[in-house]
């Protein structure tokens, strides 16, 4: 589990911060990301730079679209509406990606049975010029014994 912190560019990296915002945890299934919408945009609207793994996080929650709204100079209700836009188009956006995902595990599973079945003729053809050669030194020790 990470929190995800408000942070001095001054201070190291694992050293002070100024406050916690949020956490991710990766390991859950789905993970989960739990950030305070107000302070992460009370932050970014005071000049805060997110990190690149915190940006995508913040993307992520719908966040950053809703900012760039706000600074559009767009009303509540639009933002409202152009949010639900938005998480109708990521739940689309996620059930397509699990579809692919579900064929590439289905074509890799496919791909994996195929060839133990081709192995079975590769081993005998492998095995019938192995077989060939210990009969040529058969004979070739019976001609030398004669």
């Amino acid at each position: 589990m990470y929190q995800i912190v408000a942070a001095d560019s001054r201070a190291p990296r694992d050293g002070k911060f100024l406050e916690v915002v949020g956490h991710y945890q990766p390991t859950a299934k789905p993970h989960t990301v739990t950030i305070d919408r107000e302070r992460v945009a009370y932050w970014m609207q005071t000049g805060a730079q997110p990190t690149a793994t915190v940006r995508s996080l913040i993307r992520m929650t719908g966040l950053l679209h809703e900012l760039r709204l706000k600074s559009l100079g767009r009303s509540e209700a639009e933002i409202t509406e152009e949010m639900e836009k938005w998480q109708e188009k990521q739940a689309e956006r996620r059930q397509k990606r699990l579809v692919v995902k579900s064929r590439r595990r289905q074509l890799k599973k496919e791909a994996e049975a195929q060839p133990v079945a081709e192995a079975a003729p590769e081993a005998v053809a492998e095995a019938a010029p192995e077989a060939a050669a210990d009969s040529a030194e058969e004979v070739k020790g019976e001609d030398a014994g004669a």
